[in-house]
């Protein structure tokens, strides 16, 4: 079996971001030579996320407006964690709905997805430098 591991770096200049990283992962298990197997992609950060769903802009206006109405950036004060000199309460909560990870299988050399998936990496507290781990395991 065959063993794949990668770091992908972001650093989003907004705070709140969803950015496709469907290619970056492509171009992991194309190195990877993998051709049947799983790709895990996680979050190496606890106020990010990834997840799987469609690339249209809409949705993600909708994920961003509904994330802040789940958990609000301000008032601040509002979050105990934010007692600790930090100001992402809201973000360790944005991340804790949208997920930390997601698995595709591997057919045929190709993440085998359904209509319209692909992957996202979310980001809820950004305007620095977070990385992604994409492991591939395989044949």
């Amino acid at each position: 079996m065959k063993s794949y591991r990668k770091e992908l770096w972001f650093d989003t200049p907004s705070r709140v971001a969803f950015l496709n990283i469907t290619p970056q992962v492509e171009a992991c298990l194309r190195e990877s030579g993998v051709r049947e197997g799983l790709v895990l992609v996680n979050a190496m950060h606890i106020t990010a996320s990834v997840f799987i769903n469609d690339d249209e802009p809409g949705l993600h206006r909708d994920f961003a407006s509904w994330l802040e109405q789940l958990a609000p950036h301000e008032p601040i004060s509002r979050y105990q964690h934010n007692r600790t000199g930090e100001d992402n309460g809201d973000a360790h909560l944005k991340r804790q709905v949208m997920g930390r990870e997601v698995v595709v299988a591997i057919t045929d050399g190709r993440l085998d997805f359904g209509p319209w998936e692909q992957i996202f990496y979310g980001e809820f507290d950004g305007r620095r430098r977070k990385r992604v781990l994409v492991k591939i395991i395989g044949e």
